[in-house]
């Protein structure tokens, strides 16, 4: 059974280092760290190793990958733009089948105005708080119970789909960036010892100190 890690984002140039694009940053940084590349979906087949033998022809979209052998895990990255984040992870379990994972073995990482700049938390299960990315994908898959990194960005003034489509001040970068690090540090904890619990409790007593 293959695991997820799903980084929330927009695709197109233009939204780089945008604050909706934290989950994007994040598991680029985790597949830079174990030296994976991404691809666009459409590199999918019944031959690139993610499907048992004899499995039928599937055909993925809405999304790029990239495959951790050694994790036996899945990096997505949705191209369909955020609000539609459920429907290129739907494609991506259709794809998978009968090796898809259970709900508790998708993680999906995002950012949230509710927690400020440089904050960080895990959750087993939850609402959608308002992320519209994730309100996709909790009602694509009917559930709640789906684990998720959240990536703080901080409230502002200013209209929040303005703010969270806004670039991040040069002031911001490095507090920006120390996250992303400390969030790939913590998803790749979980795929070396999936434990979600001990990575929650590790991570969260780092982070709150």
């Amino acid at each position: 059974m293959t695991r997820l890690i799903v980084g929330l984002g927009n695709p197109g140039s233009e939204y780089h280092w945008t604050r909706h694009n934290m989950g994007f940053h994040v598991v680029e940084e985790l597949a830079k760290e174990l030296g994976l590349l991404f691809q666009s979906a459409s590199c999918l087949s019944p031959t690139s190793g993610l499907l048992p033998a004899g499995d039928p022809g599937r055909s993925a979209r809405g999304f790029e990958w990239a495959h951790s052998v050694k994790h036996n895990a899945l990096l997505l990255k949705p191209t369909t733009f955020m609000n539609r984040s459920g429907r290129a992870l739907a494609s991506a379990l259709h794809f998978l089948g009968d090796v898809a994972p259970d709900f508790d073995e998708i993680f999906v990482v995002y950012d949230d105005l509710d927690l400020e700049l440089g904050q960080l938390r895990i959750r087993p299960h939850g609402g959608h708080g308002g992320q519209n990315g994730m309100r996709s994908i909790l009602e694509h898959l009917d559930t709640d119970s789906v684990p998720r990194l959240r990536v703080g960005i901080g409230r502002s003034g200013t209209d929040a789909a303005r703010h969270v489509l806004s670039p991040f001040l040069d002031k911001e970068m490095e507090d920006a960036k120390i996250s992303v690090r400390e969030a790939a540090e913590a998803l790749l904890d979980w795929l070396t010892t999936g434990d979600l619990s001990g990575c929650m409790t590790r991570f969260h007593s780092r982070w709150n100190c």
